[in-house]
């Protein structure tokens, strides 16, 4: 039986990935490999906003349902930065080397390490129809990179749930308690597992 396709709004392979490994009912297609190269600006306030307004452009130029999501580190001594600011923490989008160094100048000397990733995934239909699902886990960040698994900060953060950083973990152990994870989970609830 032939899988029913699930567009994804993201040129990430990390992230188009992952979300596969997800998604194993559906068979995971990114937004270019369907005709759509376009970089949409993400002008939103929060995760959801900006998952909203990629899958919206998407959906609307392939006239087809579109998953996007969108997601960052959240650091409480940091007031919630680097947030929705996370992939271009450094001020160059998608350097992670860069991102993660950022991050560990500004907690030099914090005590206070407490921090959670944040996802939000939005399912947007071509006749308007959209869902919203958010999911965390939560950690702390490490005072030196730990491992060169996953991507992004991973390295540096511990998650409470594997008890070891994400830059260790197995991709099984990370998607088992990933924030993408739980949220695409709640998504999933919302939808019935049907696109």
């Amino acid at each position: 039986m032939q899988k029913q396709r699930l567009v994804v709004a993201t040129g990430n392979a990390h992230k188009l990935q992952e979300i596969a490994q997800i998604f194993t009912q559906f068979e995971v297609v990114s937004q270019k490999q369907m005709g759509f190269c376009e970089d949409v600006e993400e002008t939103g306030k929060t995760f959801a906003e900006n998952a909203l307004i990629k899958a919206r452009a998407a959906a609307k130029a392939l006239n087809s349902p579109v998953l996007a999501d969108d997601s960052g580190l959240c650091v409480d001594a940091l007031d919630g930065a680097p947030g929705v600011y996370s992939a271009r923490y450094s001020g160059a989008h998608g350097n992670d080397a860069a991102n993660r160094a950022k991050l560990l100048q500004a907690l030099q000397g914090e005590k206070n390490r407490n921090a959670h990733f944040s996802c939000a995934v939005a399912l947007v239909y071509p006749n308007g129809k959209e869902y919203v699902a958010e999911g965390n886990t939560y950690g702390e960040i490490l005072t030196d990179e730990s491992g060169d698994g996953g991507f992004g900060y991973d390295p540096l953060f511990f998650s409470s749930d594997l008890q070891k950083s994400f830059g260790t973990a197995t991709p099984e152990e990370k998607n088992g308690v990933s924030h993408r994870y739980r949220a695409l989970q709640a998504l999933l609830a919302m939808i019935g597992e049907r696109v």
